[in-house]
């Protein structure tokens, strides 16, 4: 009776082991391609980034693609302000809207060339800075790649920018204006970078608008594109 007894509660424990093997395997299966793992994080981050510089710069580099967005319009240079109100003073605001039009016009030539830039810079993001991304905020890989790659795509663009403001005849109507100006008496006399401020302002703007799509592909599903970042985005 005794013997009749143990097997009969070994055969119970063995059936409630057999049932925790059985829900470790499914939850296991369950979990086997949707877990996330440091290389889907990273190859989706790098992913996301790449995507979005590349529809911000196809946005940026159209006709007014700067110029028509009030997020990212080039102003008149900020250190430049009594040049603008003194000018547009005496009858010379066309001239001040013409340089406004032709930086504009700058940024957006420039654009074009900014996509391989970025996507180098992408490139060198490192698997535990992907990982913390993935979890960080709406905008965390765009202010990362803005943090970390600034000052490289700032030395890198201004040749560019450089070439594009004198290809749409920027440079020109800048110094004459700033001619102009130096001209009228009593003022004192200036002549700001122009270059470094258009290339500064260039990619702020792209920033704004990498951004807004990073956002879209963490929001929005229909922005998540391929399987990878349905992978990485849908699981936040």
């Amino acid at each position: 009776m005794k013997n009749i007894a143990i097997i009969f509660l070994l055969s119970i424990l063995t059936v409630q082991a057999e049932g925790q093997i059985l829900k470790d395997a499914n939850r296991l299966l369950k979990q086997g391609t949707g877990k996330l793992t440091e290389k889907d994080a990273t190859d989706g981050i790098r992913e996301a980034l790449v995507k979005g510089t590349g529809e911000a710069v196809k946005v940026v580099s159209n006709v007014d693609g700067y110029f028509k967005n009030p997020e990212i319009k080039i102003p008149f240079p900020e250190d430049a302000k009594v040049v603008e109100s003194k000018l547009r003073a005496i009858g010379l605001g066309n001239k001040v809207d013409e340089v406004i039009l032709t930086i504009n016009r700058a940024a957006e030539d420039a654009a074009k060339e900014a996509t391989p830039i970025f996507v180098s810079a992408i490139k060198s993001m490192t698997v535990k800075d992907a990982v913390n991304i993935v979890k960080g905020s709406d905008t965390a890989a765009t202010s990362y790649l803005r943090q970390t790659s600034s000052p490289e795509l700032k030395n890198k663009f201004q040749p560019i920018i450089r070439t594009s403001l004198d290809k749409v005849d920027a440079t020109k109507y800048w110094t004459d204006l700033i001619n102009t100006y130096n001209k009228i008496p009593m003022v004192k006399k200036m002549n700001p970078d122009l270059t470094a401020y258009v290339t500064g302002k260039a990619i702020d703007g792209l920033f704004v608008m990498v951004g807004k799509e990073e956002y879209k592909i963490r929001k929005d599903p229909k922005a998540r594109t391929t399987e990878l970042l349905r992978k990485v985005f849908g699981q936040k």
